[in-house]
């Protein structure tokens, strides 16, 4: 029925769009207002605020950008779309994708693409696919983004410590334990993001965490992966989990790796994404480098996938879907607005846009840029589909289980038997 309810907007939607000759100019008006909403740190918000500014200035268009940290940014959705008072325009994760548009949240941008609205010709045909659930284009990609380890590189050039592009699981394990024991400081994987790190151990192993109607993994798949915390936590050189307590999970400024009082609360490392690393470089400060690698896995290339940073979409509670679609051309297409921008969510989607830009960028994202061309690229594979429905409470899961590892409430075993039964039972619902 959820379905049918969006057919029914998505027909609206294309009608109006047929007949409402689509351009900037078009809708300038002091009479219309929308509301943008991301997820983020100080720096986007900072230059995202800037470009809306310069958008509603262009326009007349009125512009509400709206903020939130990301566990607070998908409750708020969750809680809007119960409503039916989602913004105009959300910015989306692959991972949720799947999910809003099995509900009927989000509006097929088709239309727009066909009438010239969006211009998507300068956006790699793979990486605008991944805005595509069911033959309909939910989302525009607004970057290119890979998983990135970064780490302290001043203080492990301080113990003549290197770290290698591609280390398999054993040895990276292998320099968690020698850098505790040479300096003190501790490693953080992933905690509280655990799926995605789950998702990665999991293609390395050949698999994909989810198939059609369950998860892809197998039980002992599952328990290997939370042994690596189970180890972590046993062997000292994990950090604890009461360290992460009062701090909000995935914001970069909080990370282990850029904040804390000693290397007892504070990691050498950081799961994170590219387009990550201005924000923990600002926040460690100039006397300390940051640099990147691959995340740890026996398969490099089967684990390894580049990946929209994230995505712009229109959602059906909007009462301009129209000017939504026109903004995110603005935002995908103007270089003035990227100049702003500066790649902070990743290397423009558009080439147009991104070679435009490209001697604007400072060392940190061309060396990113290197980063996705130069290790990633070459030893990679295609990304999986977007979550199914029910993925996050699997998510929710397999926090819930990683912290009860790490507190020594559960064995690994008992974690993997745990996700492996309850998460099947989630994703069939």
């Amino acid at each position: 029925m959820k379905r049918n309810v969006l057919s029914a907007v998505l027909a609206c939607a294309t009608v109006a769009s047929m007949t409402a000759g689509l351009s900037v100019n078009v809708f300038a008006s002091s009479d219309v207002s929308l509301t943008v909403s991301w997820w983020g740190n100080q720096t986007r918000n900072e230059r995202t605020q800037t470009v809306l500014d310069m958008y509603s200035e262009e326009t007349g268009i009125s512009l509400d950008g709206q903020f939130s940290e990301w566990a607070d940014y998908w409750n708020k959705l969750a809680t809007s779309s119960a409503g039916h008072s989602l913004p105009d325009v959300v910015q989306m994760d692959y991972a949720y994708l799947e999910q809003y548009v099995s509900n009927g949240l989000l509006v097929d941008l088709t239309p727009y693409v066909e009438d010239g609205t969006l211009d998507v010709s300068g956006i790699d045909e793979g990486l605008l696919d991944s805005g595509t659930v069911d033959g309909g284009l939910y989302a525009i990609p607004l970057g290119e983004n890979a998983p990135a380890l970064a780490y302290n590189k001043t203080l492990l050039d301080e113990y003549g410590i290197e770290v290698n592009d591609y280390m398999t699981m054993d040895e990276f394990i292998s320099l968690c334990q020698e850098i505790y024991e040479t300096t003190g400081y501790k490693t953080d994987i992933y905690y509280g993001n655990g799926d995605s790190f789950l998702e990665y151990f999991i293609r390395s192993e050949g698999a994909v965490l989810y198939e059609d109607e369950g998860l892809g993994a197998t039980e002992e798949m599952l328990v290997s992966f939370f042994e690596i915390y189970e180890q972590g936590i046993a062997e000292g050189w994990m950090c604890e989990p009461a360290i992460y307590a009062e701090r909000t999970i995935g914001t970069p400024e909080q990370m282990p790796l850029v904040y804390g009082s000693s290397p007892s609360t504070m990691s050498w490392c950081a799961f994170t994404y590219s387009n990550s690393l201005a924000s923990l470089i600002s926040a460690a400060g100039e006397d300390v480098e940051i640099a990147i690698t691959t995340w740890p896995a026996d398969d490099a290339e089967a684990a390894n996938y580049l990946k929209p940073a994230m995505f712009f979409s229109v959602t059906v509670d909007s009462e301009n879907p129209d000017e939504a679609a026109a903004f995110i051309n603005y935002w995908t297409n103007s270089v003035e607005a990227n100049e702003v921008l500066l790649a902070e969510r990743g290397i423009p989607a558009s080439a147009v846009v991104s070679d435009a830009i490209a001697d604007q960028l400072d060392e940190v994202n061309q060396g990113i840029i290197e980063y996705i061309n130069e290790v990633v690229s070459p030893c990679s594979s295609a990304i999986n589909p977007p979550s199914p429905e029910g993925s996050s409470e699997v998510l929710n899961l397999v926090n819930e289980l990683v912290e009860k590892v790490c507190y020594g409430e559960c064995t690994a075993e008992e974690a993997g038997a745990e996700l492996y039964t309850s998460g099947n039972e989630m994703l069939a619902e």
